[in-house]
């Protein structure tokens, strides 16, 4: 398949949205519970590894994830040129890196984080050509990184925001240093978790593979998500397909809450 065709991908005008909606609210129910009971499980040692942390380190994490987007949504201008390490690989690659990081504790963690950073980004960008999206595309690069400010495609700062659709954003220069700097803080404060994670003797990199499996999968989940609805927003409008998946989603909280 060329470029060109990857999209979103084309449905009849007659496709009825509600069933992809409703996968899509179960799907964000799922997307939270690798990462939540990894990080409920450690939590009280993450936190209390939070404060030993050294001095300095936010400064570095914020640089080093900076550089990382900023090479790896570089290379994702190629689209599928780019790396694709499957499905299944890529959590492999990301457990993988994330025992390694483990072992030293915060320093080898730091010398990983750029490894995790690009593979989780491109993680993302392989859920949104999934979706029917050309990663090729600036807007859909901007979009993708997006995702990493989520805690779910209604987070109330974000929400299903359709905005880039037809719209070209030069994501070099300036650009992308105004979307990164909107980006990284909070994305910085995740992995600071994650190194503090690293850092508990013993666990470090039994964690730190967890982590990031953790990490990745529940990423690549909100991708899916975000970019289906985005696809289904052009198709429908933003506001009918909002509206339909905050009701869908409230219905099944209900019936699992029962």
């Amino acid at each position: 398949m060329d470029q060109e065709t990857l999209a979103p991908l084309p449905v009849p005008h007659n496709h009825d949205p509600l069933p992809e909606i409703s996968a899509l609210a179960a799907r964000q129910l799922r997307a939270d519970g690798p990462l939540m009971r990894v990080i409920n499980k450690f939590g009280g040692r993450i936190e209390q590894q939070m404060a030993h942390l050294p001095a300095g380190l936010r400064g570095q994490i914020e640089s080093i994830t900076t550089q990382a987007l900023t090479r790896a949504v570089n290379l994702a201008q190629h689209g599928r040129n780019a790396p694709d390490f499957g499905r299944r690989g890529a959590p492999a690659l990301a457990a993988f890196t994330g025992a390694v990081g483990g072992v030293g504790g915060v320093a080898t963690a730091l010398a990983e984080l750029p490894v995790t950073v690009t593979v989780i980004l491109h993680a993302i960008l392989r859920a949104a050509e999934a979706e029917g999206f050309d990663t090729s595309l600036p807007e859909v690069r901007a979009e993708a990184l997006r995702v990493l400010t989520m805690g779910g495609p209604m987070a109330d700062d974000d929400g299903i925001n359709t905005s880039f659709i037809g719209v070209r954003i030069t994501l070099t220069g300036p650009a992308l240093h105004k979307l990164l700097a909107k980006i990284v803080p909070g994305f910085a404060t995740v992995l600071g978790q994650k190194l503090a994670a690293q850092s508990v003797p013993v666990l470090g990199a039994v964690s730190g593979a967890a982590l990031n499996t953790a990490f990745l999968t529940h990423y690549r989940e909100l991708a899916h998500i975000r970019f289906g609805l985005l696809r289904l927003s052009a198709l429908h409008g933003a506001e009918p397909v909002r509206a339909a998946f905050e009701q869908e989603l409230r219905a099944q909280k209900r019936l699992k809450s029962r």
